[in-house]
């Protein structure tokens, strides 16, 4: 598998852009992309959270800098 190869061959912020780009793509597609039935449970219950003030969130860019900086 070529494909395979050319990717190890990338830098870790070449691999996370590629990544981005590819998460990008699926969710223009996310009609067509099959969800499990644990993936829906899992979806449930973290709605079921937030809603009962349970969950805690952070904004997308921060998150993506502290995985960042710990990938670092």
């Amino acid at each position: 598998m070529a494909g395979v190869v050319e990717i190890e061959k990338m830098s870790l912020q070449e691999k996370l852009r590629t990544m981005e780009a590819l998460w990008d793509a699926l969710c223009r597609e996310e009609q067509s992309v099959p969800v499990p039935q644990w993936h829906k449970d899992v979806l449930d219950e973290r709605e079921r959270a937030a809603a009962e003030g349970k969950a805690k969130f952070i904004e997308w860019e921060t998150a993506k800098k502290q995985i960042s900086d710990k990938l670092s």
